[in-house]
Order: structure tokens, then sequence, then C-alpha cells
């Protein structure tokens, strides 16, 4: 006899009548097929599950919680579905977990990954500097017929970039013509622009650019960037004006660009044009505009800036980025009282404020006052960078400060973790050979861990001229002829070294040099603000001024004063063999002399003489202006490419040690 149960399990459950299951035992209920879900729900709840999965991606925080959403995935039958999967990678990605160490074991584990997921780890590899690596993944993306996607090629291309691989550029630009589809994708054509622009390949980007079909701002603003870097304004300029709709970006970059090319008349002029066309304007554009003003060194711009800077509610009191800007404006501006009261009113004082504080001390021969700034911020746990090293040692070298540069140097490492550079190396050799350590300096340039560049020969070289050694001159000259062959101030530098030892021939043979290499002279030029706002330049030997005749003739004047008090002309400070009286006909004529002239005719004798300077000034000017300084009791500033001079009362704020 067989038993009911028996033969009820080997009947189908789901064959069972509604109306008898009921009086089935309960452990046959039990097995009871669930009810019939549609494929179109099945679907959403798939989707939905999707959408959860993404969202909880987003959310994390940190790899436990990434990993616990990853458990989940698998849990819930996603570990081939290649869009979670794409999520998973890129938030790895984004937290910087290395890619072989969990991303690639991913993607290792799908079988048949999509263009999404495959991007996805090339861009990792990207992100992480391994290029091999994404380039490989593209490889055998390629190699299992699988077809890139815009992102694939950008992402290929700013890799290209950051490694500096132009070959491979050009290989994957091939790609995106062989593969076809490309030529009208304006994502990939602007990557591949950004890539040529960035390695230095101007030409290639413009080629790019001429052939699109249509353009967009960031194709335009790419290139003029690429120009703007590139120095050349007048190509960066003509994009501009052929930009159909300029946006704020593409004015900023002009406005950065001419300042960052040293055209800073140019760059406040395309600023005010910029305000004229109600173009927002941000942090970027106001520090550009800021860098334009320290150059020009002129209180009027100065002023016009700060005003603007307070009216966009960018005040220094609330804006770091802005106020470090203003400091190292005021600074140049030979107005320090200024750039220290922006920089107390800061509410927030980071590494940058500190170091542009301490930079504008420093140029102005405040070197206690840079020190003492320099141990507050260590103080209050504010780590100084590079940067600010590279204030504090020029802060010493410019007061004779060897021991304490000497100990700042060596807590670099020591004490901040911080591998002294190139520059900190040449502030080092500056210092010393400021000092008339000459033979030390030497040494130190010969035996430093790192290759000296020309800021390190070329302060050997300017301490030669200050300590008349035509010797170690000429080692430190050798250097700088292969390191920078067209820099014709190296070679005037050291003419002037033979010229002081009265080494004639050797002058003579510095300029056979210079007139082989087709080099010329900049000539020395001065300017200064006139009470009206207007800026005046002054070219030396320069006689063409409306008012030369009344500048004369305070120079006259002056220097009968002058010559009643003990002044005599310094005719070391000519570097040409001709008579003492040719010598005092170009002394007089000097840049910064007739800038003195026209300001003391000029300026209310209230206040100071500002005067800035393209080159050294000479030790003849200097003696000159100190003494003007004494017999007419102005304050006269001179700002030179090296550092500030505070002439009064017959002293310069350098110590006559510059």
């Amino acid at each position: 006899m067989v038993h009911l149960s028996h033969k009820f399990s080997t009947i189908p459950i789901n064959f069972i009548p509604k109306q008898f299951s009921k009086h089935l035992p309960q452990q046959i209920q039990s097995q009871t097929t669930p009810p019939f879900i549609p494929f179109s729900q099945r679907q959403n709840q798939r989707s939905l599950l999707e959408s959860q999965l993404i969202s909880a991606l987003n959310c994390c925080t940190s790899l436990t919680q990434i990993q616990q959403i990853h458990a989940r995935i698998l849990r819930k039958g996603f570990e081939q579905c290649c869009y979670v999967l794409t999520k998973l990678i890129r938030i790895l990605t984004k937290m910087e977990i290395p890619m072989d160490s969990y991303a690639k074991l991913v993607f290792n584990q799908v079988e048949n990954p999509n263009p999404f997921l495959c991007t996805a780890l090339i861009r990792g590899y990207c992100l992480q500097g391994l290029v091999k690596e994404s380039v490989f993944v593209y490889s055998e993306m390629r190699k299992k017929s699988v077809l890139p996607i815009s992102f694939t090629f950008s992402a290929l291309f700013k890799a290209c970039g950051v490694v500096n691989d132009v070959d491979l550029g050009r290989q994957i630009h091939g790609q995106t013509i062989l593969i076809g589809g490309f030529g009208f994708d304006l994502f990939v054509k602007n990557s591949l622009i950004e890539m040529y622009v960035k390695l230095g390949f101007l030409g290639c980007g413009r080629k790019v650019f001429d052939e699109l079909p249509e353009r967009d701002l960031i194709s335009w603003t790419e290139l003029i960037v690429g120009y703007v870097k590139a120095g050349d304004m007048e190509s960066a300029g003509e994009l501009f004006s052929e930009l159909p709709k300029k946006d704020m970006v593409a004015w900023t970059a002009m406005v950065t660009g001419y300042a960052q090319n040293a055209k800073p008349r140019e760059a406040l002029e395309f600023f005010e044009r910029m305000l004229n066309e109600g173009v927002e304007t941000d942090e970027v554009t106001l520090v550009g505009v800021i860098s334009a003003c320290a150059q020009l060194g002129a209180a009027k711009y100065a002023n016009w800036i700060r005003d603007i800077v307070e009216n966009l509610g960018f005040s220094p009191t609330r804006c770091v980025v802005v106020g470090s800007a203003l400091i190292d404006m005021y600074s140049k501006c030979g107005s320090v009282e200024d750039a220290y009261k922006a920089f107390k009113v800061m509410e927030e004082k980071n590494v940058f404020s500190y170091s542009s504080m301490i930079a504008g001390f420093a140029m102005h021969g405040y070197a206690y006052a840079a020190l003492e700034l320099f141990h507050e911020m260590v103080k209050i746990g504010i780590k100084p960078n590079k940067v600010t090293f590279i204030g504090v040692l020029t802060a010493c070298s410019h007061s004779r400060m060897v021991e304490q540069g000497r100990q700042i140097f060596e807590s670099m490492e020591e004490k901040f973790g911080i591998s002294p550079g190139v520059d900190h190396y040449s502030c080092m050799v500056d210092l010393l050979g400021r000092a008339g350590c000459l033979e030390e300096a030497l040494n130190l340039a010969e035996t430093m861990p790192l290759e000296p560049n020309g800021g390190v020969w070329g302060a050997l070289l300017g301490a030669c001229r200050t300590y008349s050694n035509p010797d170690i001159a000429q080692i430190a000259a050798n250097h700088l002829f292969e390191l920078e062959p067209n820099a014709i101030g190296n070679y005037i530098l050291l003419s002037n070294i033979y010229a002081s030892a009265g080494q004639w021939n050797d002058v003579l043979m510095v300029r056979k040099m210079m007139r082989e290499k087709g080099l010329r002279k900049n000539p020395g030029c001065s300017w200064l603000e006139t009470k009206k706002g207007v800026i005046q330049e002054f070219f030396a030997g320069d006689m063409s001024h409306p008012r030369y005749g009344e500048m004369k003739q305070v120079l006259e004047d002056l220097l009968n004063r002058l010559k009643a008090i003990g002044y005599q002309p310094n005719m070391n400070s000519i570097a040409y063999d001709v008579s003492d009286e040719e010598k005092r006909r170009i002394l007089i004529t000097h840049s910064e002399k007739l800038a003195l002239a026209f300001g003391l005719l000029d300026i209310n004798a209230d206040f100071p003489v500002r005067i800035m300077k393209n080159i050294r000034m000479c030790e003849d000017c200097h003696s000159f202006i100190c003494g003007v300084s004494q017999i007419t009791r102005r304050v006269i500033i001179v700002r030179d490419n090296l550092r500030f001079h505070h002439f009064h009362d017959g002293k310069c704020s350098c110590g006559n040690f510059w």
C-alpha cells in the first residue's frame, strides 16, 4: 500500500489544485512555488537594486565601506554587471587605491567587459601615472573587439600629457583615425588639443583646432592658453579676438598671460575691458591683475586694484589667495608697511601668506623681521614649504647673516623633511658669495648633489663682480655660457669684471663673443609714477624727454653739491675703455639718475620718490642717490632687479651690501 504522503510527493506541487493544497501536510505546503513575477517587473526590481548599489558606492568614504558594498554586489548576483562595477572601479580610483591591488582583480573576473568598464580601468591607471598599464588594457580591449568610447581616448591623451610622451600621443591620435567615428567628436578633439599644447607642440594643436568642423569655448581656450604659456601673446590675442563668445576663463587667460609674460600694461588694459564688458571675475583673474600691478610698482594701480578687490568681495580679510597676492604687490610697489597691514588683517593665514610676507621683508632688507615671522609660523604649527625657505635664505643673504643662513639651510631636511632644491643651493651660493666667501661658494656649487643651474653660477658671478675676482668669475661664466648661451647679461657682467681689473684684452674677447652671437645689450630702463599717476619711462643715455633741459640742470646742480661733500664718480661702473670725461658723461645719463631728476622736479617733497629699474643698480648710481638723499632730505626708494633700496639721510637700507 502506497502512503498518501509518498504519492503526493511524486506529484509536482504546482499541479495540485489550490482547493486541495490546504489539506496537505504543513511540510508539503511550504514547498509551494512563489507566485509568478512578470519579466518586466523583475527588470524594474533589478534596475532599482542597481540604483541602490550605485548610491551606496557614492556614499563610501573608506575602503572598508567599499568592501561591504562589494560583498552586497556579489550576494545580489551583480558580479558581471558592468554598470555597477564601473562605478566601483571609479570610486576605488577616486580614493587612490592602487589599481592592481583591487580594481584590476574585480575587472579580471568579468567575462565580457564593456567599453565603460575598460575605460574606468584605463582612466584609473592613467590617474595613478601607470601609462604602460593603461595602454596594455586598451590593447586587450581592442583584441576582444571592444570599441573604445570618447572617455577612453581622453583619458589616454591626458596620460600622455602627464608623462610627456608625444610619440605615444601621436599613436593614440592615429587610433582615433583608424577606428573612425571620432573625427567629429569634440570631446576627443579638445583632449587632443590639450595634450599637444601641454607637450609644447602648438603647431599640432593648432592643426587639430583648424580642422574642427565645430568648436566650443574649450577648443578656443585650450589653444589660447597654449600660446600664452609659450609667450606668444600676439597669436593668443588674435585667437581671442576671433572667439565668438568670450567667457571669464578666456578673459582670465589673456589677463594672466600678459602678466606672466612681463606685459603688465596690456594685462591691466584687458582687465579694464573685461570689467566694462560686465564679465564676472574670480580669484584667478584678480591674482593675475595684482601681479601686473606689482610689476609696474605704481601706487596708483595698487590702490585701484585694492578698491576693486574690496568691491568684489575678495577682501584680504576673508580671501587668503587674494590677500597673499596683495602682500606681494605692496612689497613690490615699495610699501612693505602696507603689505604688513594686509597680512595682519587676514583672518586666515596659511603657508602662502606667510611666505609672501617673508619674501616682502627679504626684498626690502628687513632680515630680522623675516626671521621673526618664520619662527612665528613654525611655532603656531604652519609647516614652511620650499618657497618659504627661499624667502628666509634671501633675507639672510641680503643682510650678511651667514651663520643664520647655514642653520636654516641645514634645518630644511633635518627638521622639516624638505630636501633642498637647486634654488636653495643658489641662495646659499649667493649668501656665501655676498659675504666674500668666494672659495666656499665655488666649492658648494661644484659639490652640490644636484646639477647646478644658471641661478647658482649667476649668483657666484655676481659675487665675483662685488669682490673683483676675475679667476672665479671665468669659471662661473664658462658654466653660464653652456647653460644660457644667449643670456647677454652674463657676458656683460664678465666684461665688467674684467674691466674693473683692467684686463682690457679679456674685455675685447667677451665683446667679440657677443658680436659673433649677435647679442645686443638691453638698455637700462627706469620708470616712476608722476604726481598725476602717469608712468614715465627713462632709458640710459636718452635725451629726448620734453623736460630733459630741466632734468640736466637738476643733475648738474646735484653733482656740484655732492662733490662739495666728497663724492667722486665711480669710473669702474663703466666697462668701456674710454676717457674719464666720456665715462662721466655716460654715468650722469644712467636711467635711474634721469628718473631721479624728474621725480625731484615733479613729486612733492612730502612724498618719497619711488623708482623702478629693470637691471641691477650700478655702484655709482647707488652712492650718487645715497648722497642726494642727504643733501635734499628726500626719501628715495629704488627697486632694481634684485631688491629694494630705501635711501634716507645719506644711508641705504641695504647697508651698501647688495
